[in-house]
């Protein structure tokens, strides 16, 4: 599958759209739940998920090696609203013209990036993320097949090198994919995601 500039932003920005609605069902009880992040509660997600908007979001600016912007949120007491936040401004930063013709610099990946590949890393991130979400509240994922297949494409180029996978990297080691998945199954265990012990229907 080939996507285009202005096709990455706009999936992108339909895979955040579906992380805000799961996350916008989440009730007050939800937020300690486990998530498919190991270790991670919804809440402590949502503050990843948050600093990673406002990190892309610096990025196309040309500030994405200030560490403030990557930094967790301290205060986490409301979950979906500092995530809405974050997220009205990292779609705001990657609707502005020529952002996939710049070089964001991403220092969790090492190095900088042209801009339409970056907004494709931010983009299968958020399709997992939703994913990640969905799983956590025992909720459908609703993202159309040809996001899922631009996913699939976009993890299928992830470098699957185990020095640059596991904690303290933006991916988990890839997992075998078995014979005859579909490509939200695919995706999801090449970037570490076990599906089946999270039943989610997308």
């Amino acid at each position: 599958m080939t996507v285009t500039g202005t096709d990455i932003v706009e999936l992108d920005r339909i895979a955040v759209y579906e992380s805000l609605r799961v996350l916008g069902l989440a009730k007050e009880t939800d937020w300690e739940r486990d998530t498919p992040c190991a270790g991670w509660t919804l809440r402590r997600l949502t503050a990843h998920m948050t600093a990673q908007h406002h990190g892309f979001a610096a990025a196309a600016r040309g500030a994405g090696l200030d560490p403030e912007y990557w930094r967790e949120p301290e205060d986490m007491r409301e979950p979906a609203r500092v995530h809405r936040v974050a997220a009205t401004a990292v779609l705001a930063s990657f609707a502005g013209p020529g952002v996939t013709e710049r070089e964001f610099a991403l220092p969790e990946l090492g190095r900088g990036f042209p801009g339409r590949r970056a907004i494709g890393f931010h983009f299968v991130d958020y399709v997992v993320h939703a994913w990640d979400v969905a799983a956590a509240l025992g909720v459908d994922l609703e993202l159309p097949d040809d996001v899922l297949g631009a996913a699939l494409a976009v993890a299928r180029r992830v470098p699957v090198d185990p020095a640059g996978r596991g904690p303290g990297f933006a991916f988990a080691p890839a997992l075998a994919v078995p014979e005859g998945s579909g490509p939200l199954e695919e995706t999801l265990r090449l970037l570490g995601r076990e599906p089946e012990r999270w039943p989610v229907r997308a």
